[in-house]
């Protein structure tokens, strides 16, 4: 896994979302530049799908009702890929999630400050794939084990 650093993370807020509100509906597209390791978060009411490209590397989430819980996709494959490239692709995904998340908290520290209960609230992980082996949806504890 790389090393978060937090200079080299962009935020932008789209739909109306502000550093602190709302809440819900709140959806986080975080995407990267391969070539400068720079990673893009954008936060607002929708996904910003006319940031994502064709690879499908990009990290989704959003809040679920209450903010009992933060659910993130991540999209291994839909039959596109053969079985060994969904494996190196959830691979990947496993082992750079974790700077994934500490940048999306990062990001939006400043919500996470106006409502620390955000910390407490279960990450759920779901691997979209259409192998069965890579098709999961996962507990991976809370934001507070990601925040810097």
């Amino acid at each position: 896994m790389s090393k978060f650093q937090p200079e080299r993370l962009s935020v932008e807020y789209r739909d109306g979302v502000t550093a602190t509100a709302p809440i819900i509906p709140r959806r986080y597209t975080l995407t990267h530049s391969d070539t400068t390791g720079q990673l893009f978060l954008t936060l607002g009411t929708h996904y910003a799908w006319d940031l994502l490209n064709p690879i499908r590397d990009e990290v989704l989430g959003t809040w679920m009702p209450y903010g009992s819980c933060f659910c993130v996709y991540v999209y291994i494959d839909h039959g596109e890929f053969d079985e060994r490239t969904a494996k190196k692709r959830n691979e990947v995904f496993r082992r750079e999630l974790p700077l994934a998340l500490t940048a999306i908290r990062y990001g939006d520290r400043f919500l996470f400050a106006k409502y620390p209960a955000l910390d407490d609230a279960s990450l759920i992980i779901h691997f979209v794939s259409s192998y069965p082996p890579f098709a999961r949806q996962e507990n991976w504890g809370t934001f507070r084990n990601f925040s810097v």
